[in-house]
């Protein structure tokens, strides 16, 4: 098992610790702490954010720190600090890709560097590590006005294909990733991107945590999923046109009436207005509480992700494929090169009439040896085994060099 001890470890990234929703970021953090020092730097705030959501709790914290009335430093478990720089960065995202925005983002990194450097000097760090979850604007002059032993640059999702990132991003990130040390992650497909750029990048990857997602006697499918007519075909995840191929789901409903299609999930305005609405066995349940999704995900023959092919999808780690494999359910979902991982476990379909061909497929082979095999599969994707890979991959370049 390869493990990095009683090192100290930098954390910069997009997720502020204070937001509810969880992250990888937040998770690998976490896992380092169990054997190192870690300071998690949330982003500093910027102007814009100030004025327009001044009222919010987060802000006002913020701000009392930059005003010197809170210390921003805190330590919220054994080994682990975090800290919330006393500066505020100007909102710069609106100008043009000129040297002009440069400029003013070299400045904005300075100031969040200069504070940076407080809570250094206050813990004491040495000879630190600098992960670096995809900030590649407030963060990209990190490395050489912090000199880290080694700077960690991790990708995990395809953020260049949104506008607010791509419009500086296509230029800024392939530059950081090159003068990073190592690129780390969580796709096949991002780790492809990466080494475009640095040859020193490595595929970790991605941690779950699947504790709730047990198929056992304590998990109740719920009775309105319960009275449905079976073979059900379900997804669970937020419905948005720009992630799910509706036609997909509309040739497994037009092609096969005696199955249904179950729906478990917030809508987006593309999907309210779908064509999927007017099918009979079609059943939108709407969104419900994340720790209900296992007694819904239980109750379907087949779980689905029909992805739809698109930048903002296509390289992006399918985490709910490890939610289905764990309750050992088959699962179909659309082929991508991220996808590739899961190979020998899923039913990876590249057409909507592929869709109905491994469906049935699905539903004739399907063996209570199979869904051990599947549950296992999806236990070795944890925190503990991804942040080992990260810890591999630092080895392997501190070898090269």
């Amino acid at each position: 098992m390869a493990i990095i001890e009683n090192r100290d470890i930098i954390v910069v990234g997009q997720q502020p610790w204070d937001t509810p929703i969880g992250s990888n970021c937040k998770d690998i953090a976490l896992e380092f702490s169990k054997h190192n020092r870690v300071l998690y730097i949330n982003a500093p705030l910027d102007r814009r954010t100030k004025f327009q959501q001044a009222d919010s709790e987060g802000v006002k914290k913020r701000v009392r720190v930059i005003k010197g009335e809170e210390d921003g430093l805190k330590e919220i478990a054994p080994n682990f600090w975090v800290f919330y720089p006393d500066v505020i960065n100007e909102s710069i995202n609106w100008i043009k890709p000129t040297a002009i925005f440069r400029i003013l983002n070299k400045i904005n990194n300075k100031r969040f560097a200069k504070s940076v450097k407080k809570a250094i000097q206050r813990l004491d760090f040495k000879n630190f590590i600098l992960f670096n979850d995809s900030d590649m604007f407030r963060s990209y002059h990190l490395k050489e006005l912090l000199n880290p032993a080694k700077s960690i640059y991790y990708s995990r999702d395809n953020l260049l294909a949104t506008p607010y990132w791509g419009k500086h991003g296509k230029s800024l990130e392939p530059e950081l990733i090159k003068k990073s040390d190592l690129c780390v992650a969580n796709s096949v497909y991002l780790a492809n991107y990466c080494r475009k750029y640095n040859p020193n990048s490595f595929y970790v990857g991605q941690g779950c945590d699947l504790t709730t997602f047990k198929n056992d006697d304590s998990v109740v499918v719920p009775e309105r999923l319960a009275v449905i007519p079976k073979p059900i075909l379900g997804y669970v995840g937020a419905l948005l046109s720009m992630r799910l191929d509706e036609n997909i789901l509309i040739h497994l409903a037009a092609q096969k009436p005696e199955w249904s299609i179950v729906l478990v999930g917030p809508e987006d305005d593309d999907f309210k207005a779908s064509k999927l609405h007017q099918l009979k066995n079609v059943h939108f349940l709407g969104p419900q509480k994340p720790e209900t999704l296992p007694a819904y995900i239980k109750g379907f023959d087949i779980c689905l992700n029909p992805q739809a092919l698109n930048p903002l999808t296509i390289g992006n780690y399918p985490r709910k494929i490890d939610e289905y494999l764990a309750m050992g359910k088959p699962t179909l979902a659309t082929r991508t090169e991220a996808m590739s991982v899961f190979e020998d476990y899923v039913y990876i379909a590249e057409t909507k009439e592929q869709y109905v061909a491994l469906a049935e497929k699905a539903l004739a082979e399907n063996t209570a040896g199979l869904e051990n095999e599947r549950i296992a599969f999806a236990q070795t994707h944890t925190w503990e085994k991804n942040v080992e890979e990260i810890y591999k991959a630092i080895e392997i370049v501190q070898k090269l060099n």
